[in-house]
């Protein structure tokens, strides 16, 4: 890949409860490790915004030249689940979601936090999403989601975003930043 082939990285500094804000970071990085930009916004911590948050992030960066969109996970907020078929769809690129543990999946935990049209809602986006894929990075194994591209070019684009360790670089600075705004919001309020 090419070095300024360029991601956005979205990643959530969660709240304490439900119905805090959760801050979430747009970090722009290019395949070489530069830093191209940030965007902040929040969604709500077991909430039901966190798709429209983070198409807000990519409509608030303006950036054409982005090519990828790498959310951390699917439920950034406290089961606050990004719908990544919507997603690709508002912002008209590739989205690839990463996660960094195994699990069997989020429904049980679903099921225990919620009941009724909340618990309906999140199901039929938890349902929607493509299945995880296990990959290795730099000895370290990651699970992805991808919509918009095919299983392949998602490998290819985590990799390439991932320098050291399993973190795509992205994701890392976004991680960073978001805890970094969520502190400082805290601090300030």
């Amino acid at each position: 890949m090419k070095s300024g082939v360029r991601a956005v990285g979205v990643a959530a500094s969660d709240g304490a409860t439900a119905g805090d804000p959760s801050v979430l970071c747009g970090a722009v990085v290019r395949a070489d490790r530069v830093v191209d930009g940030f965007a902040f916004d929040t969604c709500t911590v077991g909430g039901t915004d966190a798709t429209s948050a983070v198409a807000s992030l990519l409509t608030t960066l303006d950036r054409e030249d982005v090519r990828y969109v790498l959310v951390s996970g699917v439920a950034p907020a406290w089961f606050n689940l990004v719908d990544l078929d919507r997603l690709a769809a508002t912002v008209d690129r590739p989205v690839i979601s990463v996660s960094f543990e195994e699990s069997s999946g989020l429904e049980p935990a679903l099921r225990e936090a919620f009941e009724g049209a909340a618990l309906e809602r999140r199901l039929a986006t938890y349902r929607r999403l493509p299945p995880r894929r296990r990959i290795v990075v730099n000895d370290e194994t990651v699970f992805l989601r991808g919509v918009g591209c095919d299983d392949a070019e998602a490998t290819e684009v985590v990799r390439a975003f991932t320098p050291e360790g399993g973190r795509p670089e992205p994701l890392r600075v976004a991680r960073l930043a978001a805890r970094g705004a969520r502190r400082w919001q805290l601090d300030d309020g």
